[in-house]
């Protein structure tokens, strides 16, 4: 089977972001025969329906990307009790124009590092319902929510605590189980 390719998604545009660590620490938990690349959504404009038939070239490159993948895996943190303004804008620009949504059906997984201790729980809730319009099936168990992030991930962004690289490991398991049954579908 050729090897499955999985786009992680930073939802966090902050420099030493605990997303994007987690998302490093995924790619190296990653099993044999996938392979996980990230992007950043530095640079994707504000959302604007009067651009969206000509869009930005960097919301082209974004959608090619999520079009190249089998599978996504979000990582987000928790702003304000929901998904970062920047996150959900990179989503709207993908799902726009209608008819050329580039994330229709594709399976995905979620995860996210809050410095609080509920883990980035509200963010992701709110980023399922999002999903649900784009017909995307969402690895439900296990869910990744790193709470108290300054104590999992030491000064260089490696994440050292143990039990949450064993729960990352078998949320990529499920996600690359999911994606191959969407496959063979």
């Amino acid at each position: 089977m050729n090897e499955l390719k999985i786009l992680g998604i930073v939802g966090s545009l902050r420099k030493g972001s605990y997303n994007h660590a987690a998302l490093r620490a995924a790619q190296a938990l990653l099993p044999s025969g996938a392979t996980l690349d990230l992007i950043e959504l530095t640079g994707i404009p504000v959302f604007n329906q009067d651009d969206e038939a000509a869009p930005p070239e960097g919301v082209l490159e974004f959608k090619r990307r999520i079009r190249a993948a089998d599978a996504i895996l979000f990582a987000t943190p928790e702003y304000n009790y929901s998904v970062p303004g920047g996150l959900k804008n990179a989503i709207d620009w993908a799902s726009r124009p209608y008819g050329d949504n580039a994330w229709a059906g594709k399976p995905a997984a979620l995860l996210g590092a809050s410095i609080g201790s509920l883990g980035t729980a509200r963010a992701q809730y709110h980023l399922r319902q999002i999903l649900v319009a784009f017909d995307m099936a969402v690895v439900s168990q296990p869910e990744v929510m790193i709470a108290n992030a300054a104590q999992r991930f030491d000064a260089a962004g490696r994440l050292t605590d143990e039990p949450t690289r064993q729960h990352i490991a078998k949320l990529l398991e499920a996600l690359i189980k999911l994606a191959r049954n969407s496959r063979a579908a």
